[in-house]
Formats: structure tokens, sequence, C-alpha cells
């Protein structure tokens, strides 16, 4: 039997069932939702946001909220309820009727570039948990450096069945567990029911224990009592690990026919039932009216608030102006002066040196000289820090107990990791970067898509770019992954050919605020082909001239990355038979894209003969050279030997292109 009182039983049961009716409202009015996890979750929701959650509806996004993370993003009816309740002034009564409609502030999933006041973006399962984790590092990381009484907050995950099934919640759940992430809290409703029916169709884990094993504080509580969830979360806030909490509900809780089952998932209730949930929670109101007494109890604790806010700002007002000032411009993510010197020094220092090195390399001399002058970029890799370079010299590395470091070891969990970088960009404050495998960027896919959605700043460095590799063979050598990178909108993907534009790309991926970045990186060394070290920015042109014709050109040969310096090699050969031929560097297709047409044609040029160079698939390229250009690349996928040997084995050679090229003017 519950402890509770007759009053609190019914001013909390009308607080979330204010929840209920709104989301039940808003799908049968879109004829197309998930009302089932509103109604099961409404109590879990009441409970966080009027008696634990530290937020403002008033000032969304004051830097010392706690986050919530709606992973089970098709429940969005919920946090678009909460959020109307609780006095979030764009999210209208209209909005919420024009639910899933074009142009709403209310679509189908939560979406955070639509919706003043959602952290992230989800829908796709299991991303928001582990985007959550990411936000629970940039605390703990910021709380290190600008203390405690500037960072003090919690992030809080409500969590499905179908996010812990997916894969990437035990990368993110060991990798939590592994950090300590005490201020993160995950409330799982456990309804035990999914799409196709009850979970015990498909799964039989034991979560909390599979949780438990991973370094988290456990419990399990009836998710319709609000005194045992609030006790569970008070617990959580007072544990040193991280915590999953077991919230057992009753998907679509109320509806006379359809709870618990299946049915309630992801359609709407129809009419009758409705009606029959109505008279079974007793609520009189009509659709989309809330009564006058639980809008006030909603709006009261939205407005509570604000105290917390505000003494947080008289906080932050007692510390150093200088502190105050480098705080305000971490979170509002602009970069310091600093960063344009530390490109010219770095390419300074490349062309001085000379001789090749690996891009690999060439990316780690410049995170030398630009993570001392960009404190905020916080590095990673998967487990491969010494074959992808990203951690720069003096680079401390992240603990369990010590987060004043500046590099993490994120394990062998690549989506984890790319989830977690966007967890900490959105977070605020930091800069993240990582790196792995290009050929791994497969398991990054779908957080790095996400980050595109959402226009974040991170950044990924990948290596190892194509068969160049070696002797690690097909199964780790690129061939397609470069076209289906550059297939997802809004990401910036670079190759540079040398450290020069190695620097340039780094400079490039730092100053471009509202997308990710992925830079594209070789295993095998690259000699200097630029010898400019000013500040002009070549590579943010997407495409340039990097070698001259000896006259009128006959011949344009255009390539990235390692495959530049085989263009010039074939200019050369073609020059010595006279026929006059330039090569285009092109480190990124979305920035040559970007540039008016009249200004791409002059970097094309007119030439005879044209061939594009890159030992990967053709796909992308048309939209550069067209379709008459000749390719040479890779049509298959590559094979185990060293990388020279391979390159002449699959005919990427600048003798190849040379021959390429005249056969194109002998058919002009």
């Amino acid at each position: 039997m519950s402890s509770r009182t007759s009053d609190s039983i019914t001013s909390h049961d009308r607080l979330a069932n204010a929840i209920r009716f709104l989301a039940i409202d808003a799908v049968e009015a879109a004829n197309s939702g998930h009302p089932g996890l509103p109604m099961g979750a409404a109590d879990i929701a009441t409970v966080l946001f009027t008696k634990v959650l530290k937020y403002d509806p008033s000032r969304p996004f004051w830097p010392d909220r706690d986050r919530f993370v709606l992973s089970a993003g098709h429940g969005s009816m919920l946090l678009y309820s909460v959020m109307h309740l609780a006095g979030y002034k764009k999210v209208t009564i209209d909005e919420i009727k024009r639910f899933r409609q074009l142009g709403s502030l209310t679509p189908g999933h939560p979406e955070n570039f639509v919706t003043e006041g959602i952290e992230t973006t989800t829908g796709p399962l299991g991303q928001g948990i582990a985007t959550a984790v990411g936000m629970a590092m940039a605390e703990r990381l910021l709380a290190a450096r600008f203390g405690s009484d500037v960072v003090d907050h919690y992030t809080y995950v409500l969590a499905s069945d179908g996010d812990l099934m997916e894969g990437i919640s035990q990368e993110a759940a060991d990798l939590a567990g592994h950090l300590k992430l005490s201020k993160l809290i995950v409330m799982w409703d456990d309804n035990k029911i999914s799409i196709d029916g009850p979970t015990s169709i498909s799964g039989s884990t034991n979560q909390l224990a599979r949780f438990a094993a991973s370094g988290w504080a456990t419990a399990a509580v009836d998710g319709h009592d609000p005194e045992a969830i609030l006790a569970a979360l008070e617990a959580a806030k007072a544990s040193d690990r991280p915590t999953l909490i077991s919230c057992r509900t009753t998907i679509g809780f109320g509806s006379p026919k359809k709870a618990g089952s299946e049915k309630v998932h992801g359609s709407p209730l129809g009419a009758e039932e409705i009606v029959a949930t109505r008279a079974a929670l007793g609520w009189e109101a009509p659709a989309f009216v809330v009564p006058e007494d639980a809008l006030n109890g909603w709006r009261a604790a939205g407005a509570a608030g604000r105290a917390a806010r505000e003494a947080w700002e008289a906080r932050f007002a007692a510390r150093p102006a200088e502190e105050r000032t480098e705080f305000e411009r971490r979170v509002a993510g602009t970069l310091p002066a600093a960063l344009e010197g530390a490109i010219v020094a770095a390419k300074e220092k490349a062309v001085k040196d000379g001789g090749a090195v690996a891009t690999r390399k060439s990316s780690e001399m410049v995170l030398d000289f630009i993570t001392p002058a960009v404190p905020e970029m916080v590095g990673g890799s998967a487990d491969l820090t010494g074959s992808n370079n990203t951690k720069a010299k003096g680079a401390k590395s992240v603990t369990p107990d010590d987060f004043s470091g500046s590099f993490i070891h994120y394990g062998v969990r690549e989506h984890g990791m790319a989830a977690a970088m966007n967890g900490m960009a959105l977070h605020k404050g930091l800069i993240p970067f990582s790196g792995g495998f290009m050929v791994f960027s497969d398991y990054c896919r779908p957080a790095i898509r996400l980050a595109a959605l959402m226009g974040e700043r991170v950044i990924h460095v990948l290596t190892h770019d194509s068969i160049g590799l070696g002797e690690d063979g097909p199964t780790h050598q690129p061939v397609e992954h470069l076209a289906a990178l550059r297939a997802i909108p809004n990401l910036l993907v670079m190759r540079p050919c040398d450290t020069v534009e190695t620097a340039e790309c780094w400079q490039i991926a730092l100053q471009s605020t509202d997308r990710p970045s992925a830079l594209i990186l070789s295993r095998q060394n690259l000699p200097i082909l630029r010898t400019d070290a000013t500040a002009v920015n070549r590579s943010a042109e997407g495409a340039y001239e990097i070698l001259a014709a000896s006259g009128p050109a006959q011949a344009s040969l255009f390539a990235t990355g390692s495959e530049v310096s085989l263009a010039v090699e074939a200019a050369k050969l073609l020059e010595a038979q006279g026929v006059p031929t330039r090569v285009v560097s092109i480190p990124s297709f979305e920035l040559f894209l970007e540039r008016p047409a009249a200004e791409r044609a002059k970097v094309i040029g007119d030439a005879p003969a044209k061939v594009a160079v890159e030992a990967a698939i053709r796909m992308g390229w048309d939209a550069i050279v067209g379709s008459n250009a000749a390719f040479v690349g890779m049509t298959s996928f590559g094979a185990s030997a060293p990388a020279k040997e391979l390159y002449a084995h699959f005919g990427i050679t600048a003798q190849q292109v040379a021959a390429r090229a005249l056969d194109q003017l002998r058919q002009a």
C-alpha cells in the first residue's frame, strides 16, 4: 500500500493526467503517433519536472540547468506536454494541436533545432542514452575547469525497452560506469512492451544486472507511485555511480481496453477508447483543455526553477571577470584569437621541416600547436591512440577520479564514442574530437548523421583512409566510405594532401560551428606539396590549382589526399611528353560545391582531357568533374599487401593517370 495522502494523490494524479490527455488528444488529431509511452510514463515525468529537475522555462538554455533527454523519442508528446504545461512559451496549445504537422514546433520526434528547450534530437533508439553520457562527461570536465559553484548539474534520461536493446546502450553504459558518471540518472520505462508485442518474445536480459555489471547503481520501483519514484531519484543523486532506475509501468495507463498492450504503442486510441479513458481517469475536460488547477500546478512548478537560476547567476557574477569571460566564450562556442597564429605556425614548421609524413602524423603535429590555443578541445580515440595520433603533446588522460585532463580513452566503442561526442557538443563549452580507422566510420554513422542533422561541431579524425594502409587487407581498407560520408547532408568531409592542407582543414573544422567534420587521413607518408605558410586558407576554397600547367592546359588532373602527389607525378610525365598539365587539389567536395557555379567552372577549367584520381569508388565525382572525365580509382574491395604493391595492382599509378589523359586527348 502507498503511504500517499488523499490530497497528494489527487494533486499528483491531476498533473500526470494533464500530460496523458494532451498526448492522447494530439495523437488523435494527427492520426499518428505514440500515445502509450506518454500515458505510461506520465507519473515519472511529473515527479521529475515538479520535484527534482533544475530548470527554468523562461531561460531554457541557462548553463547550469539539469539536462533531460527523452531517449525514447517516439514518446515525444510526453515532452511536448510537459513543456507546454511547465510554461515553455513557444510550445503553445496551438503547437500541441499541430503535432506532427509541417512547420510545427512539435514534430514526430524531438528535434533540438526545431523546439527551444529540447536538449537533443532523439528517435533512433539508443542514441539518446549514449548522447546523455557525453553530456554527463561534459559536466564533469567543465566542473574540473571552472569549479562546482559554476558547473554542478545532473543529466536525466527517460529510456525505453528499445533503447536498452540497441547495442549502443551497452557501449554507453560501460563507458559511463567506468568513468563513474554519478550525475547521470537513467529512468527506464520498464513496460515490457515493444511494437511486436511483449518484450519476452525477443529478449530475456536482466537489465538491472547488466548495468550493475557495468558499474552502475540500480533500483526498481513502481512507475506509478510518485513517492517511490521520488525516493529513487533522491537516492540516485546521492550515489557515487551512475544510476539505472527500473520504473515498472503500464503502457497506455488508463485505457480500459488497450493498456498494457502493443496496440497502444504506436497508434491513436480512437474516439471510443478516448471517451472510455477519460471516464476511467475522471478527466472531464474536453480535448486540448487543461483544467485550471492542473495548469496552475504545472506553471508553479516551472516557475520554481527561477530561484535556482538566479542564485547561479549571482554566484557566477561573483567570479573574477577573466574567468567569467572565458566561461562565456566557451559556452558561446567562440574560438580564441590565438587559433589563427597557431595554424600559421604549424604551416611554417611543416614547410621548414619538409620531408614526407603521413597526414595522420601531420594532424598530430597540428594538434600540438592548436590545442594549447584552443583549450576547450577534448580529444580521444577508440583504442587507436597510437594509430590515430589524436593525443596532443602534453595532453593528460581523463580518468574516473580526475577529469582535469583533455584526452578520453573511449575503448573499442566507436558508436558510443561518436554519440558521446554529440552530447559533449550539445552541452556546450567543449569542442570534442576523436580518432578511429576510417573503415569503422560505419560503426559511427548513425551518430555522425545525427550530428549533421543537429548542426553540431564535432570532429572525427578518420585515419588509414584507403588501400594505402596496406597489409591489414580489405576488411580494414575503406573503398566506399568516402562516398558514403559525402552523402550525409551537412557533414564536412576533408581529405588533405599534406601537412599544410591538414592544418587548414583543422582550422576549417574548428571554425565550422554549425556542422560536424570528418578529417580523412593517410597511413602512408606523403610529400609536402604546399610551400606557402601564410594565413590564407586555400583549402577553404574546397578545390584549387595546386600545380599550374607550363602553358594553356591540355590536361587537368583532379585528386584528393594521398592521390594529389600521384597526380603531380602524372603531370610531370605528361609535361615531359609536351602536354601542358595542371593539377587541382580538392580537399573538400562540400566546400567546393558551395561556391558559385562560375567560380567552380574556373577551377575545373576547359582542358580537353580531364582525369580524376582517388583510391576509392567514383561515386560523387561526376558532380565535380562531370561524367565525361576519366576516373582512376577502385571498383572492388582491396587486398592484403604493402601499399605500393596495392596501388600498382589496382592501377592507381601516375603512369595510368597519364595514360588516361593521353587517351582522352587522342579521342578529342
